[in-house]
């Protein structure tokens, strides 16, 4: 499939190839190596097209995000977070740790499922944000 995507990318000249891996559990061998193989066919296929990996935490798991943050990051390298599920209970502090051991930007926050929803992250309004919801 991303094989696929990658020729349909470069013979309909488009800007952007979105290939999302979702609902990956990082402590599932097999599954690292797929994303090890999709880095690995993208580089393949598009030598001279810039990367971006996002990965996205849900602001409800806490802990265990840093855990999956550093394992995807030893397999894909990322380059920025995506921090979802803003819109519930979860605080999505962990991503202060997550940012911090990595040393990668939060780069998108999202407040709820829609598109229009989703912003680039602001450590100002993602603390003013938080401080609204604990009142």
């Amino acid at each position: 499939m991303v094989f696929t995507a990658c020729q349909k990318y470069k013979d309909e000249n488009y800007d952007v190839l979105i290939i999302d891996t979702a609902g990956r559990l990082q402590n599932k061998t097999n599954l690292m190596k797929e994303l090890e193989k999709i880095r690995k066919i993208i580089s393949k296929q598009l030598p001279d097209t810039r990367v971006t990996t996002l990965l996205t935490i849900d602001s409800m798991l806490g802990q265990n995000s840093l855990e999956q943050a550093r394992l995807f990051n030893e397999s894909t390298s990322v380059d920025g977070i995506v921090l979802t599920k803003m819109d519930g209970t979860g605080k999505g502090g962990i991503v202060f740790a997550i940012s911090d051991s990595l040393a990668v930007p939060v780069t998108y926050i999202s407040y709820g499922e829609q598109l229009t929803e989703y912003s680039p992250f602001s450590r100002e309004e993602f603390v003013t944000k938080l401080l609204e919801f604990n009142k």
